[in-house]
């Protein structure tokens, strides 16, 4: 195949989760993002229909609010994301062994083995646009490119629904004009120093001469250099996610909590959230991470690593509460709480014990995950969620307690 790397790129993923969950949302001005009163005030997404009025992520929800007063805004449902992610991964998994996830909503396709599977790489990703939306729900715009950089760009380049091919000989006509803020790699701090070098467009980069690029920018220079001539040699790695160095999670929380009992609770939520990736991912880890943020927003992180990995709730919760114990004062006001666990491997093997603890954990968690990959996220909750200080219940009425 000509050009055999796909990027399968999600339109607006998590306000498309919420809508191919409630089909009642499916048209509307759905708006992802927190509530001001719980100092969640930044819109994480928002669908087309409320793309249409201007909004868009990383703006205040406030401002949101008052460009689409009709908006439905939406708490964000991570487990949901993580879940639905994991599914359109299985499918991308089905068109080639070579599936390399970029980010929660973004995945590439190597067919280069595959190629006598589908007539071309463009009847492969229609295929794969059909299957996502009908299996799914949500829509994704898919480029085709001969290496990762262009197809990463092609996916850009027509959203919602949209599909592009971007060959390295359509480089000059539909790369090159762009502004070099639009290459893949080029911030907003690396845009001023290009335009410092009087350099406004990809194209203007790609003639730039390359001793300067790399006398001002090192390495990074020469990167750049390639990428605007749309030269990319990274492979699709399968494995990327085995050198994850760590999986977390952290919340800030509705009000100020004092004292352990409060925190604690948090820290256990977070550990079931937590560990339920780490085991989606076929992971075990050993280094225990809690971070806690207090009303002045000075930050503490404190880690400790245990013998043998693990993904198992009861065992980094431990940890996370001793840390917890060790290193914060009770008295003292808390805003923010996360945890993360590193040092990850493939779990491929678990340290038994005596007295078969160990393993019936196992059995529960298996048991529970289960149950969330059939019925979601909140089908099943631990019981410290329907307290005061839970932040992630359920619905009314809905799951069942642990």
């Amino acid at each position: 195949m000509r050009c055999p790397i796909l990027l399968a790129d999600m339109n607006s993923f998590f306000a498309s989760v919420h809508q191919a969950m409630e089909p009642r949302l499916r048209g509307k001005p759905v708006i992802v993002g927190g509530d001001p009163a719980k100092r969640h005030g930044i819109v994480l997404a928002a669908s087309y229909e409320a793309k249409a009025f201007g909004v868009k992520t990383g703006m205040a929800v406030w401002e949101a609010r008052s460009l689409c007063p009709a908006g439905i805004f939406l708490k964000p449902g991570h487990g949901h994301y993580v879940n639905f992610s994991a599914r359109i991964i299985r499918i991308m998994k089905d068109f080639s062994p070579l599936v390399e996830p970029f980010s929660i909503d973004e995945a590439f396709i190597n067919l280069s083995r595959c190629g006598h599977f589908f007539s071309s790489s463009l009847e492969a990703a229609l295929q794969l646009k059909k299957r996502i939306k009908e299996e799914i729900g949500v829509l994704c715009s898919v480029g085709v490119g001969p290496n990762k950089l262009l197809a990463k760009m092609a996916a850009g380049m027509q959203k919602p629904d949209g599909l592009t091919v971007l060959d390295l000989a359509d480089v000059p006509d539909k790369l090159w004009p762009l502004p070099a803020r639009d290459l893949f790699g080029v911030g907003a701090r690396l845009e001023k120093q290009l335009r410092d070098l009087n350099i406004h467009t990809i194209g203007e980069l790609a003639c730039y001469p390359l001793p300067v690029l790399r006398k001002r920018f090192g390495l990074l220079g020469h990167v750049l250099h390639l990428s605007a001539n749309g030269i990319d040699y990274s492979p699709v790695d399968p494995h990327s996610l085995e050198r994850v160095k760590s999986i977390g999670r952290q919340v800030t929380l509705p009000r100020d909590y004092q004292g352990y009992r409060q925190v604690e609770v948090i820290i256990l939520e977070l550990c079931e959230i937590v560990c339920r990736r780490v085991r989606l991912g076929g992971y075990a880890g050993r280094t225990v991470n809690l971070t806690i943020k207090d009303v002045d927003f000075s930050w503490l992180t404190r880690a400790h690593s245990i013998p043998c990995p693990t993904a198992s709730v009861n065992d980094i919760y431990k940890v996370a509460v001793e840390l917890l114990h060790r290193h914060w004062p009770e008295w003292k006001p808390v805003r923010m709480v996360g945890v993360s666990l590193a040092g990850l491997v493939k779990n491929t093997s678990e340290q038994m014990d005596l007295f078969g603890e160990a393993e019936r954990a196992r059995l529960l968690h298996a048991a529970c995950d289960r149950i969330k990959d059939r019925f979601g996220e909140q089908s099943i909750l631990r019981g410290v969620s329907l307290t005061p200080e839970g932040v992630f219940r359920g619905r009314k009425g809905g799951g069942w307690h642990i």
